[in-house]
């Protein structure tokens, strides 16, 4: 038995807070919230409470000049000694990770509109997956209203092993209706996953009228099936991490910015057909895709 996995399954993989800056409210005041972390390894140091994190954040008018003004506190003599978490367990057994079990969406009112943020709300231990396949993932809407809604968004496995430069990523999305007291909100949820390159195409189905001459001089409308496709993923490469945390090297607290790369279409094939009003239509659909500047 791996006692360590006993230990840690019930001290030391769990939620934590991890407080993000996400903008101002209508009134101008910095708004953070307390989007949580699942603890990667034993021990280190311990986190300030949402309300103490909470009254630090308010002290500054951005996520910048708060990070700023802490890199200048953990410079000198404190900060070599937060060096020790590198040495601590992982928080889960041999082949398992520590990963949210329990999420939810929170709708913040910022000065630019309302934004979703996603928190988490409870960690477990998983088994870390050798095959890349869909794996659950359940997120609630609405939490604490009449309109509380639980669906499994879904999600792609971190699948061990995987060849260098490639991914676990979704290539089929489903949806799903959310009732709410304005409107009913569509959330687009994982179907189906593929190991793929970090720029990759998937499939994207639009249909269209074509008109058909048939020899015998019958004319027919039909429905044309076109997978037109679509390029997803991300080009960047290198680590884009500027400031870590001094107690826990895996935090980061400030990023830069994402290269000026896309990930966008290399081949194409091209559809013709007659449309409804017998003129001629060319369609274009993309076979592949590529990282470009």
């Amino acid at each position: 038995i791996d006692h360590r996995n006993l230990f840690t399954q019930r001290m030391c993989c769990k939620r934590q807070s991890h407080f993000v800056y996400v903008g101002q409210d209508i009134s101008g005041s910095p708004v953070s919230v307390d989007v949580g972390m699942c603890r990667s390894h034993c021990g280190g140091a311990s986190r300030p409470s949402p309300e103490a994190g909470q009254q630090e954040y308010s002290k500054h008018s951005s996520m910048l000049e708060f990070l700023r003004s802490k890199k200048m506190r953990t410079r000198g003599p404190a900060a070599a000694e937060s060096s020790e978490p590198l040495h601590q367990l992982p928080s889960c057994g041999m082949n398992q990770v520590c990963e949210p079990t329990g999420m939810r969406v929170d709708r913040v009112l910022l000065f630019e509109g309302p934004r979703e943020v996603e928190v988490i709300e409870d960690c477990n231990c998983e088994i870390k997956l050798t095959q890349c396949i869909r794996v659950p993932a359940l997120r609630t809407h609405y939490s604490e209203t009449p309109y509380e809604t639980v669906i499994d968004v879904g999600g792609c496995s971190r699948s061990k092993g995987s060849p260098e430069g490639f991914s676990c990523v979704p290539t089929k999305f489903d949806s799903a209706l959310v009732e709410t007291p304005n409107k009913a909100d569509l959330i687009q949820t994982v179907a189906a996953c593929e190991l793929k390159e970090s720029c990759y195409r998937v499939p994207y189905v639009e249909y269209y009228y074509e008109i058909v001459h048939h020899e015998d001089g019958i004319k027919e409308e039909k429905l044309k099936e076109i997978d037109v496709g679509r390029c997803l993923g991300g080009c960047t490469t290198g680590n884009r991490c500027l400031l870590r945390s001094p107690s826990d090297p895996e935090i980061c607290h400030l990023w830069a910015e994402r290269q000026p790369s896309s990930c966008a279409p290399q081949g194409y094939d091209s559809h013709s057909f007659l449309n409804q009003h017998g003129q001629l239509r060319t369609v274009l659909s993309i076979t592949s895709c590529l990282c470009q500047d």
